[in-house]
């Protein structure tokens, strides 16, 4: 991979994200981004969504320089700064879902960064408006039959007509939190309904039930709309999300006519909106959820093809930073 070559040969990156020590140094996404940029030579800094700040309209934020390393301790933060978001080349918006209404004010005030002086990744407005779940629904010709609803007996209408099975999930979820696969005949059917909508006072999304889902859930990685690779999450027989830490595994995927068929249909609205780096989740060559926050995976499907994505991303930024007079 060649050295950048953008006129930033020591660029500043800001990775804003969830706490430093809680990152898992073998699997985290973001963790592999800033081993990559120290690598190639870039000055990391680091800050949570709360340590962002706006006076009037300059946005600024309390930022620690830090080092990783793939060992224990797996980080060192150097002392603590205070300056404006411009004085970064580029800032990496990594803060993991709930998209709750700390992460929303965040994107707010990265709203806020010049971008003629800042790259900011993925593009804020884009992050407020792209829902995992339902930013999906651009794309109907992709997706499995899907219905967003508060209403029970909608609901179970729905199910009927899906040969009575389908899956049920909250719409501001991560990770398979709440998370059903519901069977008309399940006597706990109406109290899960009224459990996952709280009442009927809560929208949720249901999808027809894909019995592909057994051979896997597929996570595909995008970068400003072309596939860098994809991973198969492969469920447990005892469970029905494909999801990492509930057990999944993961085997090595290569990406199919139908799956290509999906990229295609996304990549020119993932580009115009700005949502540089997505993960799209695929079962049976079906679209079932967007994943504009911070998606992950890139550090299984590393070690399962032997190929080094961060320095995809890396190289992607490098090339993308503002160029100023």
């Amino acid at each position: 991979m060649e050295a950048p070559t953008t006129g930033h040969p020591r660029s500043r990156l800001l990775f804003v994200m969830d706490p430093i020590e809680r990152v898992l140094p073998d699997k985290d996404t973001t963790f592999a981004f800033m081993l990559e940029a120290q690598a190639r030579g870039h000055e990391v800094h680091y800050c949570g969504a709360l340590d962002l700040y706006t006076t009037g309209p300059v946005p600024s934020g309390r930022t620690r320089r830090l080092e990783v390393k793939r060992a224990d301790p797996h980080y060192t933060l150097f002392e603590e700064c205070v300056n404006e978001l411009s004085w970064f080349d580029a800032i990496f918006m990594r803060t993991d879902p709930p998209v709750d209404a700390t992460y929303l004010f965040a994107t707010h005030l990265l709203s806020l960064v010049d971008p003629d002086r800042t790259l900011v990744l993925n593009r804020p407005a884009a992050l407020r408006d792209a829902n995992e779940k339902l930013y999906a629904l651009n794309f109907p010709q992709v997706i499995p039959p899907t219905l967003v609803t508060a209403d029970r007996q909608r609901l179970r209408e729905f199910m009927h007509e899906q040969d009575g099975e389908m899956i049920v999930k909250p719409l501001d979820g991560c990770g398979g939190a709440g998370v059903f696969h519901l069977h008309q005949a399940d006597r706990n059917l109406n109290a899960i309904l009224e459990a996952a909508t709280a009442e009927g006072s809560r929208l949720i999304m249901a999808q027809r039930y894909i019995p592909e889902v057994r051979s896997g859930d597929k996570r595909i990685i995008l970068l400003d709309g072309e596939p860098l690779g994809a991973v198969l999450r492969v469920p447990r027989e005892d469970e029905h999300r494909g999801n990492i830490h509930v057990g999944g595994t993961v085997r090595r995927a290569t990406l199919s006519q139908a799956d290509t068929r999906i990229v295609n249909a996304l990549a020119p609205r993932l580009k115009r909106d700005g949502l540089y780096f997505v993960g799209l989740d695929v079962i049976g060559g079906f679209l079932t959820e967007v994943n504009v926050t911070s998606p992950t995976g890139v550090q299984e499907i590393d070690r399962l093809d032997g190929t080094n994505l961060s320095a995809q991303v890396l190289h992607f930024v490098e090339h993308h930073l503002p160029r100023t007079t």
